[in-house]
């Protein structure tokens, strides 16, 4: 029942059986089975289907949120039990995503987990939707106690903090049979007469800089901005649209049909930790260990 709630969430957020087969990483016809299942065993459909796509019944509808709560309480008491069952280890929850990959802070960790084999880490993955991420910024702290990530929402730091590790240089991306996308590294200039997106829904300062930059120093370039947070949805329409995109080093290889481009701006974003306001006695500590590890850099 576990695998059809999450397939029906992931339907009803992508509106098709085949985007939602290639978000879980299945067929389409496992995807369509697992549907016809879920709606046999409520004896209701849940889905009206069309030939662009399907959408909610009123049933769907009313059912979609209890689905979501139902995944999210799963996903937490499998974490209440592995906690219990490890009553001499505590354990630090891990969000990550495919645009917050938690990998560059479990390579730090696993350098130095064995100072500290009291604490152990256990990973929280969460969905890059642009839709649901300021949700998921807010709420750390709850579904899983740090994430890590470039620091590109500065209104929500009311809502966390953050540890530095390093920065992001930012980089261009361009479809696989873009004009450019043969190219080593790009200049701003060779972006003349192209259109670019830059995407800065969480209010980066640093995007905005950018931004203001290329207006001001080179008007040949059409600046889109997008007022929503990078998700892969995203990366998905510079694909389909052919279009230029700013975006991050550390994201060169979201997109197996995207070129991600070094560039000549001299601008980087910062990543590293975000962690709750009041951080847990046992993730305090983790965070601590962090620190001191990465001041003696």
């Amino acid at each position: 029942m576990n695998e059809q709630l999450k397939t029906f969430v992931q339907v009803a957020q992508s509106g098709s059986f085949s985007k939602a087969a290639e978000q879980l990483f299945i067929s389409s016809t496992a995807v369509m089975k697992q549907m016809n299942l879920l709606e046999k065993q409520a004896g209701i459909p849940l889905f009206n289907r069309t030939n662009h796509g399907v959408r909610l019944t009123e049933a769907g509808a009313a059912f979609i949120k209890d689905a979501e709560f139902m995944l999210q309480y799963y996903q937490e008491s499998l974490i209440r039990m592995r906690q219990a069952a490890q009553t001499n280890r505590h354990i630090v929850r891990v969000g990550t995503s495919m645009l917050n990959s938690c990998k560059v802070l479990i390579d730090l960790w696993n350098g130095i987990s064995d100072l500290s084999p009291q604490i152990g880490i256990s990973i929280v993955h969460f969905e890059d939707d642009a839709h649901t991420l300021p949700t998921t910024y807010r709420t750390i702290g709850q579904s899983f106690d740090i994430m890590v990530g470039p620091f590109l929402a500065d209104r929500w730091k009311d809502y966390y903090r953050v540890l530095e590790l390093g920065s992001y240089r930012f980089c261009f991306a361009v479809s696989r049979h873009h004009r450019l996308a043969s190219k080593k590294t790009l200049s701003v200039t060779d972006l003349y007469g192209e259109r670019l997106v830059v995407v800065n829904g969480g209010n980066c300062s640093v995007i905005h800089d950018i931004r203001d930059f290329l207006i001001k120093n080179h008007p040949q370039i059409r600046i889109k901005e997008v007022p929503r947070l990078y998700d892969l949805d995203g990366f998905n329409r510079c694909e389909e649209s052919n279009t230029v995109m700013l975006t991050l080093e550390a994201w060169a290889d979201i997109h197996p049909s995207l070129v991600t481009i070094p560039s000549d701006l001299d601008f980087a974003v910062p990543y590293g930790l975000l962690y709750s306001l009041h951080p847990s006695e046992v993730a305090n500590q983790f965070i601590e260990i962090i620190k001191e590890m990465n001041a003696s850099k």
